[in-house]
């Protein structure tokens, strides 16, 4: 069975809410990359702009090693996990709107 275009009623398939649909999804993408930067290059200053802060022992590890060895592998999970909870969230809210839309243009 061949599919039909997509008609100009057809509320999912508009530049309006396309366009929403990118949006929200490059912000969540740039929020988590943004945290991941974070710690990525904020580890090295650190590392340069408070030496003694960062050779400190916690745990038989200095600071910026925890950080580096332990801390950083749960820290990348956690911003993982954040992303698919949201990402999934986000998808099911553009199903309800999408319904919403075409409801609203029947």
């Amino acid at each position: 069975m061949p599919q039909t275009p997509p008609d100009d009623t057809d509320f999912i398939h508009s530049e309006e809410f396309l366009r929403g649909l990118m949006k929200r999804q490059l912000r969540l993408s740039v929020t988590c990359a943004t945290a991941f930067l974070l710690l990525l290059f904020g580890l090295p200053v650190m590392n340069y702009l408070a030496p003694d802060f960062m050779a400190r022992r916690v745990g038989g590890f200095t600071l910026a090693w925890l950080i580096l060895g332990v801390l950083f592998f749960p820290y990348v999970w956690i911003i993982a996990k954040w992303f698919i909870v949201r990402s999934i969230a986000l998808e099911h809210a553009e199903v309800g709107t999408a319904a919403d839309g075409n409801k609203r243009q029947s």
